[in-house]
């Protein structure tokens, strides 16, 4: 079930619906009590003709503004809604008005806490319409694919998010945001389907569906054609399982006059025991994540074309699953990937980049202007890290850029180096390089150095390390819910929007 939203105009205070959000800033100066924040001035002016100061009853019931905090409040009439929901904005930026991450948390947090409700205005649509718009679309969804009959409480059903003439076209831009928010809940949703129902061949068979609904050609790889191929990499990690690999590849064509070409590249290893060098028991559940860059690319490469942006985008996605068994490849193999490059295979749970790097070569023999490659790959990215903020490595200027662009979507990502002495560390014995060091020390940093073995020098290019952001595991907070949270997409979209614009 997916909730209904829509752009209206009118007062809030006279909207007929369930519940009317507004926003709250933190008190200034010497007020105790919050703030109502801009575009609740209707339902301020309402509450204050019903000799009741909106602000005073809400700092009586506990609220002060600060983020993803939620305050419900009965409008005893003060308006026509029945419900008051109040959720807070925190701190104003240095323009003294919330930021788009900030209206993106709060409207989140109000559509998860108006979950059963049948509809609601959201007053932050005044604030930013787009922004309001993908946190509350966020915040709504569920998954309950796998609860028995459907059991779970339902999303808010519909919410009429107010915008005036400040936004322009406010139906262009809740078009544009809604396609956005859909790309992340499609990668959401992928990622949440369990390991039993998603393998390489029916992930392949979901991509493939995804991808021709959007117009999208596709490609997929199996068998011979993997071995025929040369894909050393995507069958070594696979050769261990009973359902065999797969290589996805999606082509949107831009348009007739694309502004650039883009490589879009994900990881798919759709469960990841990790091989003969078996993980840990605990937590191993969490690894039905591991293909969640994959994820974030089929549907951003599906949303660029929902959205008809002026940017050619091939996704080159390899999935497999990584099992111990009588086949499984093993530590001391030498595999010989695509394009004829030798890796000596020193640990079978670095098996991501083995994958990604038949992609990556594979990816590269069609001359893009950009690459863009994520995955869940290091668990070295959440020590240097933390679980919520993406590590971005490659070229410089490329990096920094696709940085920026996640840190503006609400994706939080940071530009990493790739210092040159790694390069030497990944020497073997026997082959062209080795999956790993013998060291533990910078492994976000030497994955990134081993897959830009296979980059040619001169494109510019961009990884990005999801392993903490893309599944998150403890209480809900904003728009982000538990399990899979669709990290990149925003990003991955906002990186081929901006080459559409500026090349």
């Amino acid at each position: 079930m997916s909730t209904d939203l829509h752009v209206e105009g009118g007062s809030p205070a006279t909207a007929e619906t369930d519940a009317v959000v507004v926003g709250l800033l933190p008190a200034s100066g010497d007020d105790s009590a919050p703030r109502l924040a801009p575009g609740a001035e209707d339902v301020g002016e309402a509450f204050r003709d019903a000799d009741a100061a909106l602000p005073a009853l809400l700092a009586i019931a506990g609220a002060s503004g600060k983020a993803d905090e939620v305050v419900k409040l009965p409008t005893r009439g003060a308006i026509t809604a029945p419900l008051l929901v109040a959720v807070g904005l925190g701190d104003v930026e240095a323009n003294g008005a919330p930021g788009h991450e900030a209206v993106r948390r709060a409207s989140g947090a109000a559509a998860r806490a108006l979950a059963g409700t049948g509809s609601a205005v959201s007053t932050l649509g005044r604030i930013d319409l787009a922004a309001a718009a993908e946190g509350t679309l966020l915040g709504a969804y569920t998954f309950t694919d796998y609860r028995s009959n459907g059991a779970g409480r339902a999303p808010v059903g519909r919410v009429g998010l107010l915008a005036d003439g400040a936004h322009g076209d406010a139906a262009e831009i809740l078009r544009a945001a809604t396609g956005v928010a859909q790309a992340v809940r499609t990668a959401r949703d992928l990622v949440n389907t369990p390991p039993n129902d998603l393998f390489p061949e029916t992930f392949a068979a979901r991509a493939r569906e995804l991808a021709e609904a959007a117009g999208i050609e596709v490609e997929v790889l199996a068998g011979d054609e993997l071995a025929e191929g040369g894909y050393g990499g995507v069958l070594g990690v696979g050769q261990g399982s009973s359902r065999g690999p797969r290589l996805v590849r999606l082509r949107y064509s831009g348009g007739a006059a694309p502004r650039a070409t883009v490589a879009l590249i994900g990881k798919g290893v759709t469960f990841d025991t990790g091989g003969i060098s078996i993980k840990p028991a605990a937590n191993m559940d969490h690894m039905t994540s591991d293909m969640g860059g994959a994820a974030a690319v089929i549907a951003a490469t599906v949303a660029a074309a929902r959205l008809e942006l002026p940017v050619a985008v091939t996704a080159t996605v390899p999935m497999a699953e990584n099992m111990p068994s009588a086949t499984a490849y093993r530590p001391g193999d030498v595999l010989r990937m695509y394009g004829g490059r030798t890796v000596e295979v020193l640990n079978t749970d670095a098996e991501g980049r083995l994958i990604l790097a038949d992609a990556i070569a594979r990816a590269a023999e069609d001359a893009p202007d950009y690459l863009i490659e994520t995955s869940t790959l290091t668990g070295a990215q959440q020590i240097a890290l933390g679980l919520r903020t993406a590590g971005v490595m490659g070229s410089d200027e490329f990096r920094d850029r696709v940085a920026a662009l996640g840190r503006a979507t609400g994706e939080d990502a940071w530009a990493m180096p790739l210092p040159p002495h790694l390069r030497g560390e990944l020497d073997s014995r026997v082959a062209d390089i080795a999956n790993v060091t013998g060291t533990r020390w910078g492994g976000m940093l030497v994955a990134g150095t081993f897959l830009r073995e296979f980059v040619p020098a001169d494109l510019p290019w961009a990884h990005i390390d999801i392993a903490g952001p893309s599944f998150h595991t403890g209480a809900p907070y904003g728009y982000t819910t538990k399990g899979g949270t669709g990290v990149p997409v925003r990003t991955l979209v906002a990186v081929l929007s901006d080459i559409a614009a500026n090349g």
